[in-house]
C-alpha cells in the first residue's frame, strides 16, 4: 500500500495540535467510491505498555474476512484527549503495511471531522493512505445532538460550533447510536449507508467488531512483544 509521508512526527502536544491544525485543510469532503468491494475495519487495543493495531478487510457484500494483518508495538505517544490519532497511527500503519489488498474503504474505530480541531483519527489515516475512509465512534466526542428514532437506520446530525461535523446513527432498533463522521474522501450521506450495510445484526459493525477482536488476540498470542525500535521521528511510510 502506497503511504505518504505528509509530516514530520510530533514529540509534544503542542506540535500534535499545530499539525492537525495544519492538515486539516486538506481533507476532503466527495461522494464516496461508485463501487465499494472491499471495506477495511481498523482497531487497537491496549496491554500494559503494547498497543496491538489490526486490520481486517472483509468483502463489502458478504462481510467475510478477506485478508487480516496485525502489529503490536509500544505507543510512543502519551494519552491525550483529541490526539489519540498520534498513539495509534504507527501500530495501525505497520499494519497497513503488510496487507497485499488495497481497500477501497477504510472504518476505523474513532472518529474523523466530529473531532475539536475536525482532524480526527479517519482523517489522518485517510490524508496518509490516501484512500477513502470514516469514523465510527461508540461515544462521542465533541457537539450536541437530539436522540434519534428508537428504529434501525434513524439518525440526527451531530453538531459542534454551529456546524455539523457528524451524525448520530442508529444501527439497531432500541439500542444506543454510533457516531459516524467523514474521514476522507467520502460524504456524510455515504457513511451513514456505510455503516447501515455493515451493521446488520450488531450496534458495531462489522468492520470494528472484527477487528477488536483481532486485535484482542493479537495481545494474548505466545511472542506477541513489540519489536525493539526507536520512535520514529518521521511520519511511517505506510490512525
Amino acid at each position: 500500500m502506497d503511504i505518504k509521508d505528509l509530516h514530520p512526527w510530533p514529540s509534544s502536544e503542542q506540535e500534535a495540535q499545530a499539525l492537525q491544525e495544519r492538515l486539516r485543510g486538506l481533507v476532503r469532503q466527495e461522494p464516496g467510491p461508485a463501487a465499494v468491494r472491499t471495506v477495511a475495519g481498523l482497531d487497537v487495543a491496549y496491554a500494559d505498555d503494547r498497543v496491538a493495531a489490526a486490520v481486517v478487510v472483509l468483502d463489502a457484500a458478504t462481510l467475510r474476512p478477506v485478508e487480516t494483518a496485525v502489529a503490536v508495538e509500544r505507543p510512543s505517544f502519551p494519552y491525550v484527549p483529541g490526539l489519540f490519532a498520534f498513539r495509534e497511527l504507527p501500530a495501525l500503519l505497520s499494519a497497513l503495511r503488510r496487507l497485499d489488498t488495497v481497500p477501497d474503504l477504510l472504518v476505523c474505530d474513532g472518529h474523523g471531522r466530529a473531532h475539536f480541531r475536525r482532524f480526527g483519527l479517519a482523517c489522518h489515516l485517510g490524508l496518509l493512505t490516501g484512500l477513502p475512509a470514516m469514523g465510527v465512534g461508540k461515544t462521542f466526542l465533541v457537539g450536541e445532538h437530539v436522540e434519534p428514532g428508537r428504529e434501525r437506520g434513524a439518525f440526527t446530525d451531530l453538531v459542534h460550533e454551529g456546524e455539523v461535523v457528524g451524525r448520530t446513527v442508529r444501527t439497531q432498533t432500541g439500542v444506543k447510536p454510533v457516531y459516524v463522521s467523514v474521514g476522507h474522501r467520502t460524504d456524510l450521506e455515504a457513511a451513514t449507508r456505510h455503516v447501515l450495510a455493515l451493521s446488520p445484526s450488531y450496534r458495531l459493525p462489522e468492520t470494528t467488531r472484527q477487528a477488536d477482536r483481532l486485535s484482542r488476540e493479537a495481545l494474548r498470542a505466545p511472542g506477541s512483544g513489540p519489536a525493539s525500535a526507536p520512535p520514529p521521528a518521521a511520519a511511517p511510510p505506510g490512525r
